[in-house]
């Protein structure tokens, strides 16, 4: 009875573990795969704001957008043509008044057209009283946002620092390594005492018969 106790409470914590890293695993590596994936379009491709399968996420720095969007929040945009767009959706958008590097996500007021006669949109922030300065042209076009995770923006400011890379990444992938660690002794005391309880029984029967 005593030795079924003992190994009862063994084969749980085991169980546990595994539970618990695979757990890990499934977070962890799509996030970390998803990163690689746009870090490495972002220099491919500069120009471009990087995305995987036509969704890419963004972060909210401004409440212009208050109460639909807020500052610090992630908001998960898909490409989209530029016919597609109608008036009341949100886009985001190479701002005509900026850089040529900053991106707006505003709501389209109004299908227009530039002064070249091209397709384009009046946008307004539904915080700001009035229309932004500028039309947006067609090709300024990033993508249509359709959802939210609020605050999580913040969160993936800070695992763009230092700070925030070892924690959020690289403390993640020790912990992996030493629970593939962990894990796989574990196994293979439990085989070892398995094979080693094994062979008593052996022993047992065989002195048994003799």
């Amino acid at each position: 009875m005593s030795e079924q106790m003992k190994k009862e409470p063994s084969t749980i914590s085991f169980k546990i573990m595994t539970a618990v890293g695979t757990i890990l695993c499934l977070i962890l590596i799509p996030i970390l795969a998803i990163n690689c994936t746009l870090i490495i379009k972002s220099y491919t491709n500069p120009d471009a704001v990087p995305s995987v399968g036509g969704i890419f996420p963004m972060i909210v720095l401004s409440d212009s957008m208050y109460p639909e969007i807020e500052g610090g929040d992630l908001i998960i945009c898909h490409t989209a043509d530029a016919e597609e767009v109608e008036k009341g959706d949100i886009i985001s958008f190479f701002d005509p008044a900026g850089n040529g590097t900053s991106v707006v996500t505003h709501r389209v007021m109004k299908v227009t057209k530039d002064e070249d006669g091209n397709l384009a949109w009046v946008t307004k922030g539904d915080a700001n009283n009035v229309e932004d300065q500028k039309v947006v042209p067609a090709d300024k076009l990033v993508g249509v946002y359709r959802s939210r995770i609020p605050g999580a923006g913040n969160i993936a400011m800070f695992m763009q620092t230092t700070k925030g890379l070892v924690l959020c990444v690289i403390c993640p992938i020790i912990l992996l390594v030493v629970y593939d660690i962990i894990r796989r002794r574990i196994y293979e005391k439990k085989k070892q005492e398995d094979t080693q309880a094994l062979m008593r029984e052996l022993e047992e029967l065989r002195k048994k018969k003799e």
